[in-house]
């Protein structure tokens, strides 16, 4: 049996996706953006209310796109170089972005548990999650200039909403490290852990979200993310009726009885 390039583990609400191709440093395949599009279709059918996403081994988190011949995305990325073939380009780009924009859409918190290096696509990858923890050790890097080619993953237009587009510009265009301290500073990542801890404290992160209401969750995360699109004052509109939208769920009475009785909240599902 094939092991998938592509680990999925519930346990306690709690996604852990785990890119399994260590040996290329968690670099993406076509293979393995199938496999990331058939662990997104079965989180849509079992959704938790959590999703972390690592890399295999201590040495990477994702290289980002694998350039090896083997690769069939290669072979296609020759063709558009040597036809020209614009309409071609755009085909490879929405192929890649198709698995990565599904991904990140599921309407869960995900958190990037950044394990070792992000390079290229593999720190767009993560730049698209809504939360990143990164081990002391790791390096971060937005490479693809170094090749002559641009962030395409979504993460280039991620990153400026993230960090500004004086910072975006800087890393993108020089194309050079950052540590965990400089990302802390920057506001690229949310925490930093001790050395070969990023799943765990990805994992205390995830148990905090968990315990508190589904609805609640979901409802203020999609404000989070539409509202970067949408002026103050739509977005305004937006948290107001999602906030009138949850209270009618009902939610509410599950959080306010325990309360009320001193005792700990159990949401269901």
């Amino acid at each position: 049996m094939v092991e998938s390039k592509v680990q999925l583990e519930i346990k306690n609400k709690i996604a852990l996706v785990t890119m399994n191709r260590a040996r290329k440093k968690n670099a993406f395949d076509e293979s393995m953006f199938t496999a990331l599009e058939h662990v997104t279709d079965e989180l849509k059918h079992n959704l938790p209310r959590v999703i972390i996403i690592t890399g295999d081994g201590d040495e990477a988190f994702c290289a980002g796109f694998d350039v090896h011949p083997e690769n069939p995305l290669v072979a296609a990325f020759l063709e558009v170089l040597g036809n020209k073939d614009i309409e071609a380009a755009r085909k490879l780009v929405a192929r890649i972005r198709k698995a990565v924009d599904e991904f990140i859409s599921l309407p869960v918190p995900t958190i990037a548990a950044i394990n070792g290096l992000a390079y290229g696509g593999g720190m767009e990858l993560a730049t698209r999650c809504d939360l990143r923890v990164m081990d002391r050790t790791a390096q971060l890097c937005f490479s693809e200039v170094r090749l002559g080619l641009m962030p395409d993953w979504g993460g280039g237009a991620y990153l400026t909403k993230l960090v500004g587009s004086a910072i975006a510009s800087d890393l993108i265009l020089t194309a050079r490290t950052v540590n965990a301290e400089e990302a802390l500073k920057i506001g690229l990542v949310n925490r930093v852990s001790e050395e070969g801890r990023s799943v765990d404290e990805a994992l205390n992160l995830a148990e905090q979200i968990a315990q508190n209401g589904p609805k609640a969750i979901r409802y203020a995360l999609a404000v989070i993310r539409k509202s970067q699109d949408l002026s103050l004052g739509k977005a305004l509109e937006l948290e107001a009726e999602m906030a009138a939208e949850l209270i009618v769920s009902g939610e509410c009475v599950h959080g306010i009885t325990a309360f009320m009785e001193k005792k700990k909240p159990e949401f269901p599902d």
